[in-house]
């Protein structure tokens, strides 16, 4: 639409093309000077010459001064937009009036419109092609002679002096047309494996696309559960606050009703002891003896005559224990609604939960001990009283779980602050039993994570990779960790083929998921070089 635009501003108003050698009139408008010549030709004999434009008149026909600004402006403009069906290349003889090329000659070097193009020589070496200004490309830089073959040894275009007495000699060439031909065959042959590629590649776009989709979805479902669980943990938590509030608000009121009653009581006998007090004040100020000798009730303050000096006996008033509000039932009101919170989580993210995760005898090394309740496995080298049955680990201080996984999702969790060097992760029941083959990690049945803690420079260290296969990769710990790694998190989702780890140390961190398609019931597997790990459920 630009280009239109700008095509129509710089075209003559009398040729209605684009301008061709364009002057510029006295008045300011411009026309291509044949245009403007043929038609002030045609006024010379009215005596006066006219701008077709604004017709403005010269007693004179004024003189053309060329635009060279505008014209070379038109010459771009045709050259990057050239009418539709037009190649951009204008014939080379029309020099007044631009007319598009029809052919190129490459023995001339020149352009020619369908017009020249009847005249123009027959002969086999005027050889016409598709219009083209590049007439230097065509021709052989050394011979100036037109490239009319092609040499496969060296993949150039090469004209008839060089295979005759040039580089190309005794070589094998081929025709320009027969080359382009094979060529045009070659890349047929490669778009037909091209294009299957590219069908398969925008097949994986799309899979991508829809797989990231589901992500998407996924995490806006997720993101709708979180916030509706963390709602209700809300609701439920200011409906606990105003329990307890209101529990300890009641707890206090039956702790102090006893002592209000009581302070009561001694406020009335504190009021009664003050009166007596200004009574007894006020006779002994009185200058007139009679007067308080004759006072009766000051007799009954002293009990009788003379009795002062003795003093009245008190009664005592015993002053209740003070009692604690019953914060053990406020912590079991906490822990029980809590618990709640936390089993409603556990049942909706991971709903199989394994409290009979136990540690089999049967396969455990000979450097192994199982204590606290089949949950703990301990190294101990050399332990007196062990044995091994066919089931039993042989060169590696291992041990699986009496339980198997097939299906389903699971988790447990391992305490590992006790042991310098382990390995916690699953493997397959047919796990070789010896060799180095029956190391966890060490082959294609099992897939674990290895972690160390160690102290260095007073300041604990700690390493983590996980295992499948004999691979090993390394796993990046916070640096300057200041606590090891304590507790693991196991997380096995059997169908989605997903074996995640975490580090449940504050902060809680992904470590690694491993993504596998498994074919055998999984167990619990454990490998002990220092100290011990225990199942926590």
């Amino acid at each position: 639409m630009a280009a239109a635009g700008l095509r129509e501003e710089l075209s003559c108003s009398i040729c209605l093309i684009l301008y061709t050698d364009p002057v510029t009139l006295p008045c300011g408008h411009n026309f291509c000077r044949g245009c403007i010549g043929a038609a002030w030709d045609s006024q010379g004999g009215s005596g006066a010459y006219s701008c077709p434009e604004c017709r403005e008149e010269y007693p004179e026909r004024p003189a053309l001064p060329r635009n060279r600004t505008l014209g070379n402006i038109a010459a771009r403009l045709l050259t990057i937009a050239p009418e539709p069906g037009e190649s951009g290349t204008l014939c080379t003889y029309c020099v007044h009036s631009p007319v598009p090329a029809a052919k190129s000659c490459l023995h001339c070097e020149a352009s020619l419109c369908d017009t020249h193009l009847l005249g123009h020589s027959q002969s086999e070496k005027h050889i016409l092609t598709a219009p083209t200004r590049s007439f230097g490309e065509r021709k052989c830089p050394r011979h100036d002679e037109l490239l009319t073959y092609y040499c496969p040894q060296d993949s150039a275009c090469v004209c008839a002096h060089c295979c005759q007495i040039g580089g190309h000699r005794g070589h094998r060439v081929e025709l320009l047309s027969e080359a382009s031909e094979k060529k045009k065959e070659t890349l047929r042959k490669v778009l037909e494996n091209l294009s299957p590629e590219r069908e398969e590649t925008e097949g994986q776009i799309q899979r991508l696309q829809e797989r990231r989709r589901e992500g998407a979805e996924a995490a806006a479902a997720e993101t709708e559960r979180v916030i509706a669980l963390c709602r209700g943990i809300r609701e439920e938590l200011e409906a606990l606050e105003k329990r307890l509030l209101s529990d300890i608000s009641r707890q206090k009121e039956e702790l102090s009703l006893p002592l209000t009653e009581l302070i009561q009581q001694l406020e009335i006998k504190r009021d009664e002891l003050s009166r007596k007090i200004r009574h007894i004040e006020g006779l002994r100020n009185m200058a007139a003896p009679l007067t308080v000798l004759q006072e009766q009730e000051s007799l009954a303050f002293c009990g009788a005559e003379g009795a002062g000096t003795g003093g009245r006996k008190r009664e005592d008033i015993k002053v209740p224990a003070v009692q604690d509000l019953d914060v053990v039932r406020l912590s079991e009101i906490m822990i029980q609604s809590l618990e709640g919170q936390v089993s409603e989580i556990k049942r909706g993210y991971c709903p199989r939960e394994n409290p009979f995760l136990l540690l089999d005898g049967n396969s455990v090394h000979r450097d192994l001990e199982i204590t606290e309740n089949s949950k703990k496995a301990q190294y101990s080298v050399g332990r007196e009283g062990s044995y091994q049955t066919s089931e039993s680990f042989r060169d590696h201080p291992q041990v699986l779980s009496t339980r198997s996984f097939p299906s389903g999702r699971h988790y447990w969790d391992v305490d590992c602050s006790e042991s310098g060097n382990c390995r916690v992760g699953v493997a397959y029941p047919s796990i070789e039993r010896g060799g180095n083959k029956s190391h966890i990690g060490n082959n294609n049945k099992s897939w674990v994570l290895s972690h160390r803690n160690y102290i260095c420079r007073s300041r604990y260290e700690c390493s983590a990779s996980v295992v499948h296969s004999g691979e090993e990769t390394s796993l990046s710990c916070p640096p300057n960790r200041s606590q090891p790694i304590r507790q693991i998190r196991v997380f096995l989702d059997y169908e989605a083929g997903r074996l995640s780890f975490y580090d449940l140390s504050e902060p809680i961190r992904h470590l690694h998921t491993f993504t596998a398609k498994f074919t055998e019931p999984l167990h619990a597997a454990f490998w002990v070089r220092e100290g011990s790990v225990t199942i926590n459920q």
